[in-house]
């Protein structure tokens, strides 16, 4: 169990996994029953639960959540119909690296809320505003990552299939392709995970509907249940679209070694 990159059983792996959540669960109970931090800041679970069932009831949760569930998907898959071929392209060849890298690692550093008040100037306050933060926050990332999936792929693959007879692109599109997929396939699992975490910032621009602009709004009265209601579901969102992506991805590539217990 406490091997150096040992295995544990997929019960075992449920089993801590679950323990863990009870255990984070329990302590914040327990802090809030015994108010070891002001109510006004940490809300009992039973407050944060029964605004939930409040906003389900009203209709309010649903549509907020299915608002900021769009604004992701458009946001993502932006980023992916345009980093994907330039992180390959980057990965590929070293003049696409030389002009797409360096001002990749430039600009992913740059805070993503500081792009709010130039996302409004570029493109107004309309939803355009919100899936274009979005795609700022996980598209210089994306590139460098499917770029170092590229370059994960065998030299000694690609000779074979140059001995083979293969050109250039068939080499690219039948070799190198296919070869970085599982990996891509992650990487954009884990975008789909930071485009969650931006999600807030996104709605910071005028919105009037959203998970985000729901904590926001909670925030200027200090609604801290409402606020820990949108903090979880946004958690729970993440947390099944990557399970989603983690059972797909066993699917498309159940050849590959090391996911069972991801």
């Amino acid at each position: 169990m406490f091997k150096i990159r040992g295995t544990i059983s997929k019960k075992a792996y449920v089993i801590f996994a679950i323990v863990t959540f009870l255990l984070l669960f329990l302590a914040w109970t327990i802090a809030a029953k015994f108010e070891l931090v002001d109510p006004i800041f940490l809300p009992s679970p039973g407050d944060v639960w029964a605004y939930v069932m409040k906003a389900a009831k009203d209709g309010s949760l649903w549509a907020n959540t299915s608002i900021s569930v769009i604004r992701i998907f458009w946001g993502v898959l932006f980023a992916i119909l345009v980093g994907v071929p330039l992180g390959i392209l980057s990965g590929t060849f070293p003049v696409a690296e030389a002009i797409i890298r360096p001002i990749c690692e430039f600009v992913r550093y740059m805070p993503v809320p500081a792009f709010v008040p130039l996302v409004m100037v570029w493109v107004g306050i309309e939803e355009n505003a919100k899936v274009l933060l979005l795609f700022i926050g996980i598209f210089f990332q994306l590139i460098l990552m499917i770029a170092d999936d590229a370059m994960s792929v065998s030299d000694d693959l690609l000779n074979s299939g140059y001995t083979l007879g293969a050109t250039r692109w068939q080499a690219i599109t039948k070799i190198m392709i296919p070869a970085m997929m599982p990996r891509a396939f992650d990487t954009v699992r884990m975008m789909i995970g930071w485009a969650w975490t931006y999600l807030v910032v996104a709605e910071m621009v005028a919105a009037n509907s959203g998970l985000g602009y729901m904590i926001i709004k909670a925030q200027r009265f200090l609604q801290t249940d409402i606020i820990f209601s949108g903090i979880l579901v946004i958690g729970l969102l993440g947390l099944v679209t990557d399970r989603i992506m983690f059972i797909i991805s066993k699917r498309l590539f159940f050849w590959q070694e090391g996911k069972n217990n991801e």
